[in-house]
């Protein structure tokens, strides 16, 4: 075996429990429709709201999954969404300079890498406990997320934007994606933009960018539960085709409150999971 593949093997055996055999080697059927059924829900909210995380990395935990590797499978089953974003909101994106755009992908792929990273060497044990804060902390901003767009453009300076927000924005997206969308807006908002239609295509333009490295480090560490993502990337691709005419059908606002409540719930649940 060569020293690669043993490395990756090492790293994958460090994230499981007890050295029991990892639970991306099979899928069980009652797993599969778990899985399933949140990345269907998880495409459908990212779709018409975002959220799409408080699905998905609940159910791999539940379905065994440890809680490192379950957060990034979860990353690689809803990476397919911030492609297709990206692809349609291409017009706008084709609006800005393109030495801006490479400048500031290049930011974003430093900042989603040292997160990526700093969460290969996170232990389950230590991740556990920052999970019910990271969720927190992604369900308020989803939760306030205009208000907190509002907010931010009342300082804002215009001109050329700064890399450190976009730097630290992008270590958070790479270590754990929830609220990460709403994040970029409202920097967005410090950095003077004002065309929401151009906000939304810079943010999944660069949401794509740090999944892509994320993904990438997250596979070539052995950290992907492949059968698990497999069965969540079909999942979810079907719920945001779904999610246009839903979309139609469902208030805004009761599915913001949905969601919130999936992510208070879930924020629960993880908190007596770490320190119950």
């Amino acid at each position: 075996m060569c020293k690669m593949q043993q490395a990756s093997l090492e790293m994958r055996s460090r994230h499981c429990n007890g050295g029991k055999p990892f639970p991306g080697d099979a899928v069980t059927v009652t797993d599969g429709l778990l899985l399933a059924a949140a990345a269907f829900g998880a495409g459908l909210l990212n779709t018409i709201a975002g959220g799409g995380t408080f699905l998905t990395f609940p159910a791999l935990v539940l379905a065994g999954v440890p809680p490192v590797i379950a957060n990034a499978t979860s990353a690689v089953a809803v990476f397919p969404g911030y492609l297709a974003g990206a692809v349609g909101f291409r017009r706008e994106l084709s609006v800005f300079d393109q030495r801006r755009l490479i400048r500031l992908a290049t930011v974003t792929l430093a900042g989603g890498l040292a997160g990526s990273l700093l969460l290969m060497v996170s232990s389950n044990a230590a991740f556990s406990r920052i999970v019910p804060g990271l969720l927190l902390l992604a369900t308020l901003v989803f939760l306030f997320g205009e208000q907190l767009r509002v907010f931010a453009a009342r300082f804002s300076k215009g001109g050329e934007p700064g890399i450190t927000g976009l730097f630290l924005t992008s270590i958070y997206g790479g270590y754990f994606n929830g609220g990460l969308g709403i994040m970029l807006l409202a920097l967005f908002a410090v950095w003077g933009m004002r065309d929401l239609n151009q906000m939304n295509g810079l943010k999944n333009g660069l949401s794509f960018v740090l999944s892509a490295i994320s993904v990438a480090a997250f596979a070539f560490a052995g950290l992907v539960a492949w059968p698990q993502a497999l069965v969540m990337i079909f999942a979810s691709m079907l719920g945001g085709y779904a999610g246009a005419p839903v979309a139609r059908m469902i208030p805004r606002g009761v599915l913001r409150g949905l969601i919130a409540l999936v992510g208070f719930g879930m924020t629960v649940l993880f908190v007596w999971r770490a320190w119950g």
